[in-house]
């Protein structure tokens, strides 16, 4: 137990952050898993459940503590919790729309911040941040899911540059689609979002075959957890980790070249209005 590494995974309940705990814990890692639901964490030898809610500061700071009290060290965070409230700009609730910072971003700073402390004493520790393709990209009803995303990409890389003298980096994983409920829920949110009869109606009818996952849905929760892994446990990290050479790409041109983007996306916009009719 006491050369066992510790890794503490948030959002552990379901999709990614349920297998990156299974994943880890099979490799003889000390996971603790943190989560809303802590019922839905997976229960294995080498995994700890805890509750953890990331919106609320006295959660976070109970959470990283009792873990430093048992293990009086942590080698790796995975910043993982999170969701999309997917909605039109103009009608998201304010309430909302900072639920969704503090939960995407906020919630990640201030994890970070409270084991900071203990990797600067251990003079080594990593912490991956689970952004995503949309930290980059960007459609329609996304625009504080995206701004999340893309806060948590610049923020890893300037605390990494703070932070890789003491031997700790800060680095990124960027899934892209994944085969989970996350879309179900961005949908619903999308829709729980709308005003009556609002003008932005057939934007979402025209994107529900996005959310359901008919255009792909692309790596399973299990590969990504892999992905995760891999972040983990690099002896030369990158700064961005991807799980496919499509993922990868796409981000390149969006990056890049934002026009090509966007006369693409708009290809893909109109073929799906036409094939929701």
């Amino acid at each position: 137990m006491e050369n066992q590494k510790v890794v503490v995974i948030t959002g552990a309940s379901n999709g990614m952050g349920f297998e990156a705990a299974k994943l880890f814990a099979s490799k003889g890692w000390q996971v603790f898993a943190g989560a809303r639901r802590v019922e839905k964490i997976p229960t294995a030898k080498n995994i700890t459940a805890l509750k953890l809610d990331v919106t609320v500061s006295e959660s976070n700071h109970s959470f990283i503590q009792s873990i430093l009290d048992k293990t009086g060290r942590i080698d790796v965070l995975i910043n993982n919790a999170g969701y999309g409230e997917y909605g039109p700009a103009e009608e998201i609730p304010m309430e909302n729309i900072r639920k969704q910072f503090e939960t995407n971003f906020f919630g990640a700073v201030e994890l970070s911040q409270l084991v900071l402390p203990t990797m600067r004493t251990q003079k080594f520790g990593r912490i991956v941040n689970i952004s995503s393709i949309g930290g980059d990209l960007y459609m329609p009803l996304g625009a504080f899911y995206h701004a999340t995303k893309a806060a948590l990409q610049q923020w890893s890389d300037v605390l990494d540059t703070e932070v890789s003298q003491f031997g700790i980096r800060s680095i990124v994983v960027q899934p892209g689609g994944t085969e989970s409920s996350w879309g179900a829920i961005a949908l619903e949110n999308a829709e729980k979002n709308l005003k009556e009869n609002s003008a932005y109606q057939p934007i979402i009818d025209s994107l529900r075959g996005v959310f359901s996952g008919s255009m792909g849905a692309g790596a399973t929760s299990a590969q990504l957890a892999e992905v995760f892994y891999k972040a983990a446990t690099d002896e030369n990290p990158k700064h961005r980790y991807f799980h496919s050479f499509g993922d990868r790409s796409i981000v390149h041109i969006a990056r890049a070249h934002p026009r090509l983007f966007l006369r693409v996306f708009k290809i893909m916009m109109n073929r799906m209005a036409k094939n929701s009719k």
